[in-house]
């Protein structure tokens, strides 16, 4: 028994027993995709915060009669009501050249109050009424309609879109793929 092992394995590390280098790539794929999809109804609100800011040139803004200050924000308890400060003071400027050409100005932003209603309402996919606030992303939502997509073993398509919605994708695609090296 020994010494037929040892002739076979003799043979197999020889020329004459073994055969050349073999490769075996082969890529075989088939894919078949028929699919729709609509949009989700969703929004999103951010409350924004108030501000003052103040611009000028050849003038020194002053509130509550100290020069160099611009108006303020009461951000004490009882100064916010509903989540909006209130303004403590106005700013007034003081031309510092006078025959100079001078400008000035105030921006007061007023934060969002705190809704009472934090959430919007979905009625057959879309949102009919929200919550707005300073700042807003909202999404509709789609209306996928009337799509009809078919596609049979022999990987003919068929697509019927005439009522398709807004918000909606619909995708055929087949893919066959053979490669042999």
């Amino acid at each position: 028994m020994k010494k037929l092992f040892a002739v076979t394995a003799l043979l197999v590390t020889t020329p004459f027993g073994s055969c050349s280098k073999v490769l075996a790539d082969i890529t075989h794929s088939i894919q078949s995709v028929a699919s729709v999809s609509t949009l989700a109804a969703s929004a999103t609100s951010e409350r924004i915060g108030a501000s003052i800011s103040v611009a000028g040139t050849n003038v020194t803004p002053k509130a509550n009669t100290v020069a160099g200050q611009i108006g303020s924000l009461d951000l004490a308890d009882a100064g916010i009501t509903n989540g909006v400060p209130t303004v403590d003071y106005d700013t007034s400027f003081n031309v510092v050249n006078t025959g100079d050409a001078f400008s000035a100005s105030e921006t007061y932003i007023q934060a969002d109050a705190v809704p009472s209603l934090l959430s919007a309402t979905v009625t057959n996919g879309v949102v009919p009424s929200l919550p707005l606030l300073g700042k807003n992303t909202v999404i509709s939502g789609g209306d996928v309609g009337s799509v009809a997509i078919t596609m049979d073993s022999g990987q003919a398509l068929t697509v019927n879109l005439s009522d398709m919605g807004a918000g909606t994708t619909a995708t055929l695609q087949s893919t066959i793929t053979l490669g042999l090296d």
